[in-house]
């Protein structure tokens, strides 16, 4: 796509979001679904299926999706669509990119042995490597534009309100 025609599919959608603001609040969701004998949650997804299950440092055997893992690649492909619409609103050529995002957690926080430690990711450290021809200072503003723009880093740098709630469907 170049920048014409991202600017075509995009101008309308900016002109309506001007005059009414409300519609461009998109609502999002994901739900899943646990049940039966194994320890799993499977995510339904307009591509397929994702079944999502222990870390094999919690006991899992590596074959399930793990959600530190699914967290790391929201990231990746948020600012990887991000940095490449970035670049081509400001014509610059990326011969290829990449995005990879690294964390740690720590296992004796989510199993309960040591109070002390973090349950969570504790840091998350994202790269850029950028192959283009552009002058540095420009894939510097590309990156800095990327991130200002990904809601996935945005979300992770300025943290939503946060809250939970449960019914039970179970009557006696």
């Amino acid at each position: 796509m170049n920048i014409n025609e991202l600017r075509a599919i995009q101008a309308p959608l900016k002109e309506l979001y001007k005059q009414n603001p409300e519609s461009a609040v998109i609502p999002t969701r994901a739900e899943g679904i646990i049940e039966g004998e194994d320890i799993v949650c499977r995510i339904p997804t307009s591509i397929g299926t994702t079944v999502a299950g222990l870390h094999p440092a919690t006991g899992g055997d590596g074959s399930k999706a793990c959600s530190a893992d699914m967290l790391m690649e929201s990231l990746v492909a948020c600012a990887g669509v991000t940095l490449k619409a970035v670049a081509t609103a400001m014509r610059i050529p990326l011969k290829r990119a990449k995005v990879i995002a690294e964390g740690n957690w720590d296992a004796r926080g989510t199993l309960g042995i040591d109070r002390a430690a973090t349950v969570g990711l504790k840091e998350v450290r994202l790269t850029f490597e950028v192959d283009s021809p552009a002058d540095p200072e420009k894939i510097k503003k590309l990156v800095q534009l990327t991130e200002r723009f990904c809601v996935i880093y945005q979300t992770l740098a300025n943290p939503p309100k946060l809250t939970s709630h449960y019914k039970t469907l179970y009557q006696i």
